[in-house]
């Protein structure tokens, strides 16, 4: 059974007009002449909070002009989550569709399994050329025999054109010089210049070159995610002393945390990202490529500064949870927000459905581009989304529009799975969407944990798992 057959089975609204045939860019919607395939650019910000853009309307200190304008002229996914909150295996589920259990890579380390189709190999197949530029993080790591660095072919996922990058990013460089690798392992260096600066410097050089084919192009820069042999976020000199007294998001200021120190060089940050992506839409437009290349921006995970666990994400919280999805170019610039569950397992079957490539069978992710079209398909969208939580607890989670579920092996261990969970945690999203009220073991909330433990029973099952749920013994 695949994901679009389980989601329908689990929701009785869910008809056809959920995920149909997803038709390609190019019928009577307005989209993109399929004669010529859409350029794809996909832009990663590591660790980029979803209401640090602007254009979402939750922060009022934020500077991201240029994010605002894709998501006036685009298409903005208000509502969509990462279904592993941290690097490698968020990244991981990206490139597959798959859960990160399924892709060997349920924590950072391991590499991605080589036999799984990928969003690069798929693309290449159909006649693009793949092309990396930035953090890859899905090589073995050192702990698995590997390194940080230089990445052997066979371990690019697909990406077998263009390779400027490291395995590990924040350990190859650092905010004001570092090095990066080419696909022959020869070192690409820079000093006194912004990180975010010098990876947008290699993109722009590639968009200004000549294609014969079109091209995907994956932009993956660190920042704002911290430096981690610094343990903080840098962002451009002097950006910290011009946020220093920035808004705090509701979520961080009711906890202790680290967010009283990062916040204005994460602004910083952030800042220089959005300028970024301004530099290179400006490129499109300066060589004729705009209107045929749709370009999505994107994080990996969220961050909250310590206030949930000892680090920055690793939790089912929104602020781990929830990230940036915007997109526009052909088929996209529709000034649309769309407000449906999705989560970034949904990204590679959309993005090959624009572009008219078969989606492989495997995967599991759902093509989002009926959303764009009707409020049919709205209303029929199941809005469930399995969250996979490793490192800080071995944790599982369903998110839905309203409530936010989540059990743990309260022993402690860190495992890919376990056979056996405690209900931990349960959030009323739509009456406390900051999560400061912990429901679980309420007696008032007892059937609606029910309803979710089967529901996320179900999609455990769909991910390859097998577990048992224990209820909650007390609410804390």
């Amino acid at each position: 059974m695949n994901r679009r057959k389980f989601l329908q089975s689990t929701t009785a609204a869910a008809g056809s007009a959920v995920l149909g045939s997803g038709a390609a860019l190019g019928q009577s919607s307005g989209r993109a002449d399929q004669t010529v395939k859409p350029n794809i650019i996909l832009y990663l910000s590591d660790q980029f909070r979803w209401d640090f853009v602007g254009a979402n309307g939750a922060n009022s200190s934020t500077q991201t002009p240029n994010l605002d304008a894709m998501a006036e002229r685009g298409t903005n996914f208000t509502h969509c989550i990462t279904n592993q909150p941290v690097c490698a295996p968020s990244r991981s589920v990206l490139f597959t569709s798959r859960y990160a259990t399924e892709t060997n890579v349920w924590h950072n380390g391991p590499g991605m399994k080589q036999d799984l189709p990928t969003l690069a190999g798929e693309l290449r197949k159909a006649g693009y050329t793949s092309n990396l530029i930035g953090k890859w993080h899905l090589a073995p790591g050192k702990s698995e025999g590997g390194g940080p660095g230089p990445v052997p072919e066979e371990w690019r996922g697909g990406f077998l054109d263009l390779w400027e990058g490291a395995n590990a990013l924040e350990h190859t460089t650092h905010p004001y010089e570092g090095t990066i690798y080419d696909r022959d392992g020869k070192e690409i260096t820079y000093k006194d210049q912004y990180r975010v600066d010098f990876i947008t410097d290699r993109a722009e050089h590639f968009l200004r070159q000549k294609h014969d084919k079109p091209f995907f192009l994956f932009v993956s820069q660190l920042e704002p995610h911290q430096q981690n042999d610094m343990n903080r976020m840098v962002g451009p000199k002097g950006s910290a002393e011009r946020f220093i007294n920035a808004h705090v998001p509701p979520d961080l200021r009711a906890f202790p945390g680290d967010w009283h120190q990062q916040l204005p060089d994460y602004y910083g940050a952030c800042e220089s990202i959005d300028a970024s992506v301004g530099r290179l839409h400006k490129v499109l437009e300066e060589t004729g490529q705009k209107d045929n290349t749709i370009f999505v921006f994107f994080s990996d995970h969220g961050c909250h500064f310590m206030t949930r666990n000892q680090e920055y994400k690793r939790s089912t919280h929104n602020s781990s949870l929830r990230v940036p999805f915007l997109i526009d170019g052909p088929g996209f610039n529709r000034a649309q927000q769309i407000n449906e569950l999705v989560s970034i397992i949904d990204f590679a079957p959309t993005l090959l459905k624009a572009a008219g490539v078969p989606v492989p069978s495997s995967w599991k992710g759902q093509n989002v581009l009926p959303l764009l079209d009707g409020i049919e398909a709205r209303q029929a969208w199941p809005n469930k989304q399995l969250v996979q939580i490793s490192e800080s607890m071995t944790a599982r989670s369903i998110r839905t529009k309203d409530w936010t579920y989540c059990v743990a092996d309260v022993s402690g261990g860190i495992n890919a799975a376990n056979p056996s969970y405690m209900e931990w945690q349960l959030y009323d999203q739509r009456n406390d969407p900051y999560e400061l009220t912990n429901l679980a073991g309420r007696k008032e909330y007892k059937q609606k944990a029910k309803e979710l433990r089967a529901q996320l029973l179900e999609l455990m099952k769909y991910a390859g798992e097998t577990a048992e749920i224990q209820e909650a013994k007390l609410y804390h």
